[in-house]
Protein backbone atom coordinates (compact mmCIF):
# COMPACT_ATOMS: atom_id res chain seq x y z
CA UNK A 1 0.00 0.00 0.00
CA UNK A 2 1.65 3.51 -0.92
CA UNK A 3 1.77 6.05 1.57
CA UNK A 4 -0.27 9.56 0.81
CA UNK A 5 1.77 11.87 3.33
CA UNK A 6 2.82 15.00 2.72
CA UNK A 7 6.44 14.37 1.55
CA UNK A 8 5.57 11.20 -0.58
CA UNK A 9 3.58 14.07 -2.63
CA UNK A 10 5.90 15.95 -3.14
CA UNK A 11 8.33 13.71 -4.38
CA UNK A 12 5.98 12.33 -7.06
CA UNK A 13 5.28 15.75 -7.91
CA UNK A 14 9.29 16.42 -8.50
CA UNK A 15 8.95 19.39 -6.01
CA UNK A 16 11.89 20.69 -3.96
CA UNK A 17 11.37 19.04 -0.37
CA UNK A 18 13.22 20.77 2.76
CA UNK A 19 13.07 18.80 5.71
CA UNK A 20 14.67 19.44 9.60
CA UNK A 21 15.29 18.16 12.64
CA UNK A 22 13.79 17.39 16.34
CA UNK A 23 16.82 15.62 18.67
CA UNK A 24 14.37 14.73 21.77
CA UNK A 25 16.08 14.76 25.32
CA UNK A 26 15.84 12.96 28.76
CA UNK A 27 12.22 13.89 29.27
CA UNK A 28 8.69 13.18 29.50
CA UNK A 29 6.83 15.04 27.67
CA UNK A 30 3.05 14.96 26.78
CA UNK A 31 3.29 17.46 23.84
CA UNK A 32 5.45 18.90 21.81
CA UNK A 33 6.80 22.16 23.39
CA UNK A 34 5.77 25.44 21.92
CA UNK A 35 9.28 26.75 21.29
CA UNK A 36 9.47 23.98 18.35
CA UNK A 37 6.25 24.27 17.06
CA UNK A 38 6.92 27.51 16.42
CA UNK A 39 10.24 26.77 14.88
CA UNK A 40 9.44 23.93 12.64
CA UNK A 41 5.69 24.19 11.91
CA UNK A 42 4.93 24.77 8.32
CA UNK A 43 8.48 25.74 7.82
CA UNK A 44 9.48 22.35 6.34
CA UNK A 45 7.49 19.45 4.18
CA UNK A 46 8.53 16.80 7.10
CA UNK A 47 10.70 16.77 10.54
CA UNK A 48 12.72 13.52 11.27
CA UNK A 49 12.33 12.67 15.03
CA UNK A 50 15.98 11.26 16.20
CA UNK A 51 16.17 7.97 18.07
CA UNK A 52 18.77 7.65 20.72
CA UNK A 53 21.70 9.53 18.92
CA UNK A 54 24.09 10.15 21.35
CA UNK A 55 22.25 8.61 24.56
CA UNK A 56 18.94 7.92 26.05
CA UNK A 57 16.60 10.19 25.20
CA UNK A 58 12.46 10.44 24.67
CA UNK A 59 11.32 7.37 21.54
CA UNK A 60 11.61 8.50 18.15
CA UNK A 61 8.11 6.78 18.09
CA UNK A 62 6.52 9.17 21.01
CA UNK A 63 8.28 12.24 19.51
CA UNK A 64 6.50 11.99 16.36
CA UNK A 65 3.32 11.64 17.78
CA UNK A 66 3.87 14.49 19.20
CA UNK A 67 4.99 16.11 15.91
CA UNK A 68 1.54 14.93 14.70
CA UNK A 69 -0.45 15.95 17.00
CA UNK A 70 1.27 19.70 16.50
CA UNK A 71 0.41 19.19 12.86
CA UNK A 72 3.88 18.87 11.97
CA UNK A 73 5.02 15.75 9.87
CA UNK A 74 7.21 13.61 11.35
CA UNK A 75 9.73 11.24 9.88
CA UNK A 76 10.13 8.22 12.54
CA UNK A 77 13.67 7.23 12.78
CA UNK A 78 14.52 3.21 13.46
CA UNK A 79 17.87 2.43 14.60
CA UNK A 80 19.13 -1.50 14.16
CA UNK A 81 21.68 -0.90 17.12
CA UNK A 82 19.02 -1.31 19.70
CA UNK A 83 16.26 -3.93 18.39
CA UNK A 84 16.18 -7.01 17.17
CA UNK A 85 13.73 -8.12 13.92
CA UNK A 86 10.93 -8.59 16.65
CA UNK A 87 10.78 -5.05 18.38
CA UNK A 88 11.92 -3.49 14.77
CA UNK A 89 8.84 -5.04 13.04
CA UNK A 90 6.62 -4.78 16.33
CA UNK A 91 7.65 -0.66 16.40
CA UNK A 92 6.95 -0.32 12.71
CA UNK A 93 3.34 -1.95 13.02
CA UNK A 94 2.87 0.91 16.16
CA UNK A 95 4.04 3.19 14.19
CA UNK A 96 1.74 2.58 11.40
CA UNK A 97 -1.61 1.98 13.53
CA UNK A 98 -0.58 5.76 14.74
CA UNK A 99 -0.42 7.23 11.26
CA UNK A 100 3.12 7.45 10.51
CA UNK A 101 3.91 7.03 7.38
CA UNK A 102 7.34 8.23 6.41
CA UNK A 103 10.29 5.96 8.55
CA UNK A 104 14.42 6.57 8.04
CA UNK A 105 16.34 3.10 8.83
CA UNK A 106 19.79 3.67 10.25
CA UNK A 107 21.99 0.99 11.87
CA UNK A 108 22.89 4.43 14.94
CA UNK A 109 26.54 5.03 15.70
CA UNK A 110 28.21 2.52 17.74
CA UNK A 111 27.06 2.59 21.52
CA UNK A 112 30.36 3.51 23.01
CA UNK A 113 29.79 7.02 21.08
CA UNK A 114 26.80 7.69 23.01
CA UNK A 115 26.36 8.63 26.81
CA UNK A 116 25.63 4.55 27.19
CA UNK A 117 29.00 2.68 26.43
CA UNK A 118 28.49 0.16 28.96
CA UNK A 119 25.22 -1.32 26.82
CA UNK A 120 25.10 -4.39 24.27
CA UNK A 121 24.42 -3.81 20.73
CA UNK A 122 22.01 -6.17 18.94
CA UNK A 123 22.52 -5.02 15.39
CA UNK A 124 20.75 -8.39 14.25
CA UNK A 125 19.24 -6.37 10.98
CA UNK A 126 21.48 -3.74 9.20
CA UNK A 127 20.09 -0.29 7.71
CA UNK A 128 19.91 -2.54 4.35
CA UNK A 129 18.30 -5.13 5.69
CA UNK A 130 15.79 -2.87 7.38
CA UNK A 131 14.96 -1.32 4.42
CA UNK A 132 13.97 -4.39 2.66
CA UNK A 133 11.65 -5.32 5.25
CA UNK A 134 9.84 -2.44 5.44
CA UNK A 135 9.35 -2.80 1.20
CA UNK A 136 7.98 -6.64 2.15
CA UNK A 137 5.74 -5.04 4.85
CA UNK A 138 4.35 -2.25 2.83
CA UNK A 139 4.47 -3.95 -0.94
CA UNK A 140 3.44 -7.93 0.12
CA UNK A 141 2.03 -6.85 3.31
CA UNK A 142 3.52 -9.74 5.21
CA UNK A 143 6.28 -10.04 8.11
CA UNK A 144 9.27 -11.34 7.48
CA UNK A 145 8.30 -14.92 8.76
CA UNK A 146 5.70 -14.98 6.36
CA UNK A 147 2.66 -13.85 8.70
CA UNK A 148 -0.23 -11.90 7.09
CA UNK A 149 -0.29 -8.10 8.18
CA UNK A 150 -3.58 -7.56 9.03
CA UNK A 151 -4.87 -3.84 7.84
CA UNK A 152 -3.33 -1.25 5.86
CA UNK A 153 0.89 -1.17 6.22
CA UNK A 154 1.35 2.63 4.00
CA UNK A 155 5.25 3.29 5.03
CA UNK A 156 7.70 5.71 3.21
CA UNK A 157 11.12 4.73 4.01
CA UNK A 158 14.17 6.36 3.88
CA UNK A 159 17.98 6.03 4.13
CA UNK A 160 21.10 8.26 5.24
CA UNK A 161 24.40 8.24 2.97
CA UNK A 162 27.69 9.68 3.98
CA UNK A 163 28.83 11.78 0.24
CA UNK A 164 32.61 11.63 1.66
CA UNK A 165 32.86 7.86 2.33
CA UNK A 166 35.69 6.46 0.38
CA UNK A 167 36.99 4.75 -1.93
CA UNK A 168 34.01 5.92 -4.16
CA UNK A 169 33.17 2.62 -5.87
CA UNK A 170 32.26 1.21 -2.17
CA UNK A 171 30.28 4.38 -1.50
CA UNK A 172 28.26 4.09 -4.60
CA UNK A 173 28.27 -0.07 -3.73
CA UNK A 174 26.21 0.71 -0.31
CA UNK A 175 23.48 3.71 -2.16
CA UNK A 176 22.62 1.48 -5.12
CA UNK A 177 22.09 -1.55 -2.19
CA UNK A 178 19.70 0.94 -0.39
CA UNK A 179 17.94 2.17 -3.29
CA UNK A 180 17.68 -1.52 -4.58
CA UNK A 181 16.15 -2.50 -0.87
CA UNK A 182 13.39 0.21 -1.22
CA UNK A 183 14.72 3.65 0.03
CA UNK A 184 12.60 6.05 -1.53
CA UNK A 185 14.57 8.56 0.08
CA UNK A 186 18.37 9.44 1.02
CA UNK A 187 19.68 12.40 3.50
CA UNK A 188 23.37 12.47 3.31
CA UNK A 189 25.32 13.35 6.26
CA UNK A 190 26.30 17.47 6.63
CA UNK A 191 28.08 19.15 3.67
CA UNK A 192 30.76 21.01 5.02
CA UNK A 193 33.44 20.13 1.76
CA UNK A 194 31.41 20.68 -1.01
CA UNK A 195 33.44 20.36 -3.91
CA UNK A 196 33.72 16.57 -2.56
CA UNK A 197 29.88 16.32 -2.31
CA UNK A 198 30.07 17.63 -5.81
CA UNK A 199 32.04 14.56 -6.86
CA UNK A 200 29.66 12.34 -5.10
CA UNK A 201 26.50 13.77 -6.30
CA UNK A 202 27.86 13.37 -9.96
CA UNK A 203 28.74 9.98 -9.71
CA UNK A 204 25.64 8.91 -7.85
CA UNK A 205 23.66 10.63 -11.08
CA UNK A 206 26.00 8.82 -13.55
CA UNK A 207 25.04 5.51 -12.05
CA UNK A 208 21.17 6.88 -12.73
CA UNK A 209 20.17 6.59 -9.12
CA UNK A 210 19.01 10.18 -8.83
CA UNK A 211 16.35 8.94 -10.76
CA UNK A 212 14.88 6.11 -8.64
CA UNK A 213 15.33 7.58 -5.27
CA UNK A 214 15.38 11.36 -3.92
CA UNK A 215 18.81 13.04 -2.80
CA UNK A 216 18.33 15.43 0.01
CA UNK A 217 21.71 17.00 1.21
CA UNK A 218 22.44 17.75 4.93
CA UNK A 219 23.50 20.90 6.15
CA UNK A 220 24.39 21.88 9.87
CA UNK A 221 25.17 25.18 10.95
CA UNK A 222 27.80 24.90 13.70
CA UNK A 223 27.81 26.88 17.12
CA UNK A 224 31.49 27.39 17.21
CA UNK A 225 34.85 26.34 16.54
CA UNK A 226 35.06 24.03 19.42
CA UNK A 227 31.51 22.13 18.15
CA UNK A 228 33.37 21.45 14.64
CA UNK A 229 36.49 20.21 16.56
CA UNK A 230 34.66 17.76 18.83
CA UNK A 231 32.76 16.76 15.57
CA UNK A 232 34.95 15.92 13.23
CA UNK A 233 37.32 14.36 16.16
CA UNK A 234 34.50 11.99 17.66
CA UNK A 235 32.42 10.91 14.41
CA UNK A 236 34.01 10.23 11.21
CA UNK A 237 30.56 11.18 9.51
CA UNK A 238 31.64 14.84 10.09
CA UNK A 239 33.95 15.74 7.67
CA UNK A 240 34.74 19.37 8.22
CA UNK A 241 37.86 21.17 6.31
CA UNK A 242 40.42 23.08 8.16
CA UNK A 243 39.56 26.17 6.47
CA UNK A 244 36.05 26.27 8.29
CA UNK A 245 37.31 26.09 11.11
CA UNK A 246 39.44 28.97 10.94
CA UNK A 247 36.93 30.73 10.05
CA UNK A 248 34.92 30.47 13.53
CA UNK A 249 37.99 30.69 14.96
CA UNK A 250 38.92 34.53 13.57
CA UNK A 251 35.20 35.18 13.87
CA UNK A 252 35.14 36.41 17.47
CA UNK A 253 33.52 35.57 20.30
CA UNK A 254 30.33 33.07 20.82
CA UNK A 255 27.99 35.31 19.23
CA UNK A 256 29.82 36.29 16.48
CA UNK A 257 30.86 32.02 15.95
CA UNK A 258 27.67 31.69 15.92
CA UNK A 259 26.54 33.75 13.64
CA UNK A 260 29.67 32.80 11.43
CA UNK A 261 27.93 29.32 11.05
CA UNK A 262 25.08 30.25 9.82
CA UNK A 263 26.39 32.51 7.87
CA UNK A 264 28.59 29.49 6.58
CA UNK A 265 25.86 27.09 6.57
CA UNK A 266 23.72 29.19 4.83
CA UNK A 267 26.43 29.72 2.00
CA UNK A 268 26.87 25.91 1.67
CA UNK A 269 23.16 25.79 0.90
CA UNK A 270 23.12 28.42 -1.89
CA UNK A 271 26.42 26.53 -3.84
CA UNK A 272 24.33 23.15 -3.59
CA UNK A 273 20.59 23.82 -4.10
CA UNK A 274 20.89 24.35 -7.76
CA UNK A 275 23.30 20.89 -8.30
CA UNK A 276 21.88 18.29 -10.95
CA UNK A 277 20.65 15.81 -9.26
CA UNK A 278 19.83 17.41 -5.96
CA UNK A 279 16.28 17.37 -4.88
CA UNK A 280 16.11 18.78 -1.46
CA UNK A 281 17.96 20.16 1.93
CA UNK A 282 18.12 18.35 5.23
CA UNK A 283 19.05 20.84 7.88
CA UNK A 284 20.25 19.33 11.13
CA UNK A 285 19.99 21.67 13.80
CA UNK A 286 21.75 19.50 16.76
CA UNK A 287 19.23 20.49 19.27
CA UNK A 288 19.11 24.05 18.16
CA UNK A 289 15.55 23.89 16.66
CA UNK A 290 14.88 27.62 16.66
CA UNK A 291 17.48 27.73 13.80
CA UNK A 292 15.58 26.14 10.99
CA UNK A 293 13.59 29.45 10.46
CA UNK A 294 16.77 31.57 10.29
CA UNK A 295 18.80 29.61 8.34
CA UNK A 296 15.94 28.80 6.01
CA UNK A 297 15.79 33.13 5.46
CA UNK A 298 19.76 33.50 5.07
CA UNK A 299 20.11 30.46 2.67
CA UNK A 300 16.74 32.31 0.28
CA UNK A 301 15.05 28.86 1.52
Amino acid sequence: MNPDSRISKRIAKGEFIITAEYLPSAKVESSLPDAITKALGGKVSAVNVADNPFGVALSSLAGSIALRQAGIEPIYQLVTRDRNRIALQSDLLGAASLGIQNVLCLSGYHQILTGSPESANVYDLDSIQLLAAITRMRDQGVLLDGTKIEGPFAMLAGAVANPFLRPMELNILRVTKKVQAGAGFIQTHPVFDVPAFGEWLTTVRAQGLTGKTVILAGVLPLRDAAEAETLRDRYTDFQIPDGIIKRLKTAGGPDAQRKEGLALCAEIIREIKTMDGLRGIHIQSGGNEAVVPQLLAASGL
